[in-house]
């Protein structure tokens, strides 16, 4: 039978912004996204600037405690069936297929072993998931790793993809709000998250691929690593390899609004028309490559706690450019954010329930209910 992958988890890398890593072993988790029976992983270091020499990599399924794996269920990783790689910078690499039986949002640990020292570390720093770091040498198959440390950043993963037939992938490009910011740690609260689920639920085959950089902007990236590149720069790498991408959920431009005030970034200041132009872009590229674009309006943002992010012109801009998506024909289809978390009296802020607390970013409650708004027939 021919091969159908696709991607059924991720996470985007940004710049070089985390710690140096040296002989030790890496710990993470991560849920996929649909039922599969055949597997491999994309281990990054597109964004590094040393050479990543991964040692050893083993995934394996949790024990159920924190940090822990059921050493039985441990299966090494190769790659073109060598068990070391060495990744350039600016390289990325898929493992061996990988035969092994799981169900939709079960979630896989994987052990990287990393031989020498990676230098300033490009990681997703946002991670949402406590990652174990033991500077102990190659410790991968061990039931719990000895003395580790702890950090919510990804490192050197970028995505899972599974061989599953007819299915295809839906990835969500985004923020902050993309990548769950406030969300419970380690509990899959994302409004992707909840997004996938309800797929499964309805019996639909779709991988979802979370490409959510916490701080993205579309237009600027640097000087602030930790943000990640613009989305029109990343889009190539975070969107189209992908396998099997059929449509992309768009959400973001709030830090484009935001940033050059919260951050002194006057240079980088931006109007709608040049956020509008720069969306506009990244439709077109995607339209070009057969995916569905949906449009999601920019959520309520009023008095957030960010200093100097919020100000009166700058909710002008968010209004301009929810007003393109909602009346333009840009978008395939909108899913409309804004409207459903937003307080009815008084649609600059958030309704209290879904905010987080910083009236930016949005409660467990706020997500979800993004997630169970988008309606499913857009996946037909």
């Amino acid at each position: 039978m021919a091969e159908n992958w696709v991607g059924v988890w991720g996470a985007s890398p940004a710049f070089p912004n985390g710690p140096s890593v040296a002989n030790t072993t890496i710990r993470q988790y991560m849920r996929t996204s649909l039922a599969a029976d055949r597997v491999r992983f994309r281990l990054t270091n597109e964004l590094g600037e040393s050479p990543l020499v991964i040692g050893a990599a083993n995934i394996a399924l949790p024990n159920g405690q924190p940090g822990g794996i059921l050493p039985d269920t441990v299966r090494a990783l190769t790659f073109a069936g060598l068990r070391t790689v060495v990744l350039q910078p600016g390289v990325a690499i898929l493992s061996d297929p990988v035969d092994i039986e799981l169900a939709a949002f079960q979630t896989l640990a994987l052990d990287l072993f990393i031989a020498r020292a990676t230098g300033v570390s490009a990681t997703h720093p946002l991670g949402q998931a406590t990652a174990w770091l033991a500077k102990a040498g190659d410790v991968t198959k061990r039931e719990f790793l000895p003395a580790p440390e702890q950090s919510t950043a990804r490192f050197f993963i970028s995505r899972i993809e599974a061989d599953i037939a007819g299915a295809s992938s839906l990835v969500t490009l985004g923020d902050s709000i993309t990548d769950g910011y406030g969300t419970t740690q380690d509990a899959d609260r994302r409004w992707p998250d909840v997004l996938a689920e309800r797929l499964v639920g309805a019996g639909r085959k779709i991988g979802v691929v979370n490409a959510g950089i916490s701080g993205n902007r579309v237009l600027h990236g640097l000087p602030e690593g930790e943000y990640g590149p613009a989305a029109l720069a990343r889009f190539d790498r975070d969107v189209l390899s992908v396998p099997n991408v059929r449509a992309m959920v768009f959400l973001e431009s709030i830090n484009d609004i935001g940033h050059s005030g919260g951050s002194g970034l006057s240079e980088q200041e931006v109007s709608a028309r040049q956020i509008i132009a720069g969306i506009t872009q990244i439709i077109i590229r995607a339209k070009e490559h057969g995916i569905r674009v949906f449009g999601g309006t920019l959520t309520p943002y009023r008095d957030t706690m960010l200093p100097g992010y919020y100000n009166p012109e700058g909710e002008k801009k968010r209004e301009e450019v929810n007003r393109w998506i909602r009346e333009g024909s840009a978008f395939d289809a909108v899913i409309d954010f804004d409207a459903a978390v937003r307080d009815a009296t008084d649609p600059q802020r958030l309704k209290p329930e879904y905010d987080h607390g910083d009236h930016l970013h949005l409660s467990d409650a706020g997500y979800r209910r993004m997630g169970e708004m988008v309606d499913l027939g857009l996946f037909e």
